[in-house]
């Protein structure tokens, strides 16, 4: 099978595509044939030597995936090869062949097509099991998503606002900005020109959110917990801002809030199976009525992985890349 494989730890010229050894189903797994996959910033952590995958899991890059079922393992049953489909990863997406435990494939949800549904599993994982089963978001409540322009945050957005949060936003450009709230955000703020937790006590009447998705870590810390409303919840998915800061827990205790830092692609995969059963029951319906969509920025052949991560490191992009195979 062909598996972009990085030569060394290093910047996106690493990156190349191999022939290497196919991949077989073992018992309770799934061989999907790759159609395609996505670029994630944990990909290009993973490509600089800094995020290894889980013990056990392939070290090809890349979390998710859509194709169609090659073969299916011992004791799998519910599916069919042939069958179209999109997965979560722990590592293998950037190839032409992975397996897969069986509770992490999914059926593509209606109305999409085959290669827009590998940019769905992990921002729909990650918005689901962090907004809404960690934070539990109601459709009264207030919501923040750093970053949303982004993959992740350009579904958390849609999500949260569809099934009826206030949603704030931050953004770098004004373009993305505008994208922003297109895709349904009440309140943009621009991060360059703007205090975000100013804007956010200014539009709150100085309540505060009740929900932070928040992807920067140490360096938001502190004014992520200015922002936060009474019983707030921060949850914190990545580190683009640094691993260590300063918290200050007298005004975390005064809120009564809390803060919860997690990872996906660490879970053990029966929670993994769980997050994907909830995305079919509760998120699939909202994308097959398109309240919901995937948005994908442009699509490249896998041969372009390189160029793929110079794009995402650049920040030029609005939504998902997509790498066809």
């Amino acid at each position: 099978m062909r598996a972009v494989i990085a030569a060394e730890a290093g910047g996106p010229e690493v990156l190349s595509v191999s022939e290497v050894p196919d991949v077989e189903p073992g018992p309770g797994e799934i061989a999907i044939a790759v159609a395609a996959t996505a670029v994630n910033r944990a990909d290009t952590l993973q490509r600089q030597g800094f995020y290894p995958p889980p013990p056990g899991a392939s070290e090809i890059i890349g979390l998710e995936c859509s194709g169609t079922v090659a073969a299916l393992g011992e004791g799998v049953e519910g599916w069919a090869v042939g069958d179209e489909v999109c997965a979560l990863l722990a590592g293998g997406g950037y190839a032409s062949r992975v397996v897969v435990p069986a509770g992490q494939v999914m059926p593509v949800p209606d109305g999409v097509d085959l290669v827009t549904a590998a940019a769905i599993p992990e921002v729909a994982a990650t918005v689901w099991s962090n907004v809404f089963m960690v934070a539990g978001l109601k459709p009264t409540e207030t919501f923040l998503v750093h970053g949303g322009a982004g993959g992740i945050g350009t579904f958390a957005i849609q999500l949260a606002h569809r099934l009826g949060a206030r949603v704030l936003t931050t953004g770098g450009t004004p373009d993305k900005l505008a994208a922003c709230a297109a895709l349904g955000a009440d309140v943009t703020i621009n991060y360059r020109d703007q205090d975000f937790v100013a804007v956010v006590k200014e539009v709150t009447d100085g309540a505060g959110v009740d929900v932070i998705l928040d992807n920067m870590g140490a360096k938001y810390l502190g004014r992520n917990v200015d922002a936060l409303a009474l019983e707030g919840r921060l949850v914190i998915i990545g580190m683009q801002g640094g691993s260590k800061g300063e918290l200050d827990i007298g005004a975390l205790l005064r809120k009564r809030g809390a803060v919860v830092a997690t990872s996906l692609r660490s879970r053990p995969v029966g929670e993994k199976a769980a997050i994907c059963a909830a995305l079919v029951e509760h998120v699939w319906p909202l994308v097959a009525e398109g309240l919901v969509r995937p948005v994908v920025h442009g699509t490249m052949p896998l041969e372009d992985a390189a160029a793929a991560h110079a794009l995402m490191e650049s920040g030029e992009h609005t939504g998902k890349i997509v790498l066809t195979v």
